[in-house]
């Protein structure tokens, strides 16, 4: 497995998995699960925390620094995915070749692209 690398699910991952993205069987992601569920539970958390923060009137730069921590921890999972997804769904579709292929490796960019951005 990737190092799962902190980043923020996409308000476009619906949108993708409808559109098929999501029709893969066994993702790349899938050998790690449980590490990335255990990420995103320790991510949970500190949203939460922040949340408490926030609700108790800590000082600012303390609660950017948290925010600053959740942001990492988030681009941290983001990165891993990636990673996994070309190791594992790019991959196979490059060998497998025609459109699909095509395909995979649009949806690929289009992914670093709007992780770029954020």
């Amino acid at each position: 497995m990737a190092t799962p690398t902190p980043a923020a699910t996409s308000p476009d991952a619906p949108a993708a998995a409808a559109a098929g993205a999501g029709d893969h069987a066994g993702h790349g992601y899938i050998t790690a699960k449980d590490d990335y569920l255990k990420r995103l539970k320790r991510i949970e958390g500190q949203a939460r925390g922040v949340h408490k923060m926030v609700e108790d009137e800590k000082y600012c730069i303390d609660i950017l620094t948290q925010i600053s921590a959740m942001t990492k921890a988030l681009q941290a999972v983001a990165m891993g995915l990636l990673e996994d997804h070309i190791g594992h769904c790019v991959v196979d579709a490059a060998v497998a070749g025609g459109p699909e292929a095509q395909a995979k490796i649009k949806e690929a960019t289009d992914a670093i692209a709007r992780l770029v951005r954020s």
